[in-house]
């Protein structure tokens, strides 16, 4: 890895934030059960709890982001069913098919700047109400979300709860995914909380791998009781640290005055600049989003100079030719770093 270029590929490119790095050391020669069952584990889930409005909730810790969705969707569905998801859903393209290898189909609909519509939903539904050959088709069983989406976009509260309403009306579990949660709660456009997933979401999760841990997810699941077993099935997925309290730590720290939900303001403030010189410097954005994820299209010319001195993510090819690509900023991206991409971009 060449350390001349600057990096804006991903999220989750650095370590951890430092309160957690100095807890793990202070707590490094503890002695403690495992699996999630010690002292410091249940500190955390009474902090996430609290954070969620939810004293009743059921709180479990896994080891990444496609672990956790394959998890919580396999548990959720019965062995006919297959989960409703936006076709630019981090399950239907980014997971190598983690789902369809536990057994199930992800059934993609058509999504709107990375989000799915209550209709869209409905619609679903209905297509496979009215299909005559039913019996030999895939079930809806669930609906999968992420906060923020794949392209970056927020739900907004409202949009929220006309999901949630259609999922309930159709006694689909509403899941939520939270890798990138941080960045939503962080940012000015969002008006959806924890408290408000809580509620409107049947299962939802915490991501820590890109939100200022060195690893791991915080599943959240309101009505205890709603996946008997949840954890044998979490160990049968190979997502149960046995060194569970590893992951407490994180979460504890994390949820300590309320560290999680300013933790994203950074990589939005750093996004933002990006943004703004990549606009004043006749760029073309290929969609606009307020969090920590800027896309932008490029010429092939454009593309190949970028990439001498930054490392990005590419996206997709475009219907003209072009390329997007995406730029991420993170929890721990410095001014420093964003200031010296502004002056390549200029």
């Amino acid at each position: 890895m060449s350390r001349n270029k600057l990096y804006f590929a991903s999220d989750y490119q650095e370590g951890a934030h430092p309160r957690i790095l100095e807890k793990l050391a202070e707590t490094n020669l503890w002695h403690s059960s495992g699996y999630g069952t010690d002292e410091i584990c249940e500190s955390a889930r009474a902090r996430i709890r609290t954070a969620c409005g939810c004293p009743q909730a059921d709180v479990h810790f896994l080891v990444g982001g496609t672990q956790t969705n394959a998890t919580v969707i396999d548990a959720l569905l019965r062995p006919y069913e297959g989960v409703i998801a936006p076709d630019s859903g981090h399950i239907s393209l980014h997971e190598a098919g983690a789902i369809e290898a536990s057994g199930h189909k992800v059934l993609t609909i058509p999504h709107q700047l990375g989000k799915v519509t209550a209709e869209a939903v409905e619609s679903c539904c209905k297509a496979y109400e009215d299909d005559l050959n039913r019996e030999h088709m895939v079930k809806p069983g669930m609906v999968y979300i992420s906060q923020p989406t794949e392209y970056g976009t927020l739900y907004s509260l409202q949009e929220l709860n006309e999901l949630s309403r259609v999922c309930r009306s159709k006694h689909l579990p509403l899941y939520l995914d939270g890798a990138r949660l941080a960045y939503a709660l962080a940012c000015k456009d969002n008006n959806v909380t924890l408290k408000d997933l809580a509620q409107l979401c049947d299962v939802f999760y915490v991501g820590g791998t890109k939100c200022g841990a060195m690893l791991g997810e915080a599943v959240v699941i309101p009505r205890p009781g709603l996946i008997p077993h949840f954890f044998t099935i979490m160990k049968q997925h190979g997502a149960l640290l046995a060194k569970g309290r590893m992951l407490g730590i994180q979460f504890d720290v994390l949820f300590e005055d309320g560290l999680y939900e300013s933790i994203g303001k950074t990589a939005l403030e750093a996004a933002g600049k990006i943004r703004a010189c990549l606009i004043s410097n006749g760029f073309k954005l290929a969609f606009d989003s307020p969090t920590n994820q800027v896309f932008v299209s490029l010429s092939e010319d454009e593309y190949e100079k970028l990439s001498q001195t930054v490392e990005f993510s590419f996206w997709e090819k475009a219907a003209d030719g072009r390329t997007i690509v995406r730029l991420a900023t993170s929890w721990a991206t410095s001014d420093e770093d964003v200031e010296k991409l502004v002056a390549v971009l200029m």
